[in-house]
């Protein structure tokens, strides 16, 4: 099973039955092999630079206006490197953890300067409570990835990002007044929701590539891998996030 997220598509993995999956999961731990815990853990490292790098971009957005535009150029190369890298650099993951942090940071005291005091509380509540429902659905199997949903999925996204591309462009050209399609009234409202729904499924994409590499019996060191991969996925929903409410909020 490849993984949709490009920090996963790395990884191919064989797709196993439930039972054993739950077996190998639930089983004891082999040494040096992934498991469950060391992605939660790792997961964690990586957010508690995010939150730290978050905190200095807040406090020193004001005085430092260009830190947005250098934190979201060193965001952006570092996820790069870490998405095509071969081998999992844990340095690199966590200083993408780091300057992901401090572009968040600086991202969301602008947008909560311009559109409203809350906006960044609640984009970070809705990250939060996404993933724990999409967690929660996936354990409990309301949600399986199988084929029909893959494939669904695949083609989503693929449209998503042709559109999102073309605002991108459209954007530069004054279109939506610098917003892009996102700009364009309830046009770009939806393309949000789109954006939001898309992300928040991507989190079920990721639950199901840890799964079945720790099925498979991948090398701890891939646990990195992971939690790089899941965090991506969640900067990707807070920002979709984020820019929902801001939308929002400028048509009040």
């Amino acid at each position: 099973m490849a993984s949709r997220n490009p920090v996963f598509s790395k990884m191919t993995t064989p797709v196993v039955s439930d039972e054993e999956l739950a077996r190998i999961v639930n089983g004891p731990k082999v040494e040096g092999q992934l498991t469950v815990t060391d992605v939660i853990m790792k997961t964690a490292a990586v957010f508690a630079l995010i939150v730290v790098g978050a905190y200095f971009g807040w406090t020193t957005a004001p005085s430092n206006p260009s830190l947005i535009m250098f934190a979201m150029i060193g965001a952006l190369v570092l996820g790069l490197v870490n998405s095509f890298k071969k081998q999992v650099s844990p340095a690199l993951v966590l200083t993408y953890g780091a300057v992901e942090g401090l572009f968040l940071g600086a991202l969301s005291f602008w947008i909560n300067e311009a559109y409203g005091e809350n906006i960044a509380q609640q984009a970070v509540i809705g990250t939060l409570v996404a993933f724990g429902v999409m967690l929660a659905m996936y354990k409990s199997q309301i949600i399986r990835v199988n084929g029909r949903f893959m494939k669904m999925f695949s083609i989503a996204m693929v449209s998503y990002l042709v559109i999102a591309l073309a605002s991108f462009v459209s954007s530069f050209f004054g279109v939506g007044d610098g917003w892009g399609f996102y700009g364009m009234g309830q046009l770009g409202i939806l393309l949000c929701v789109a954006g939001v729904g898309l992300a928040t499924f991507s989190l079920v994409m990721d639950f199901e590539m840890i799964t079945q590499a720790v099925a498979a019996g991948m090398p701890e060191r891939e646990s990195w891998r992971m939690a790089f991969g899941l965090t991506v996925t969640l900067v990707w929903l807070y920002t979709e996030l984020l820019r929902l409410l801001a939308i929002l909020n400028g048509r009040d």
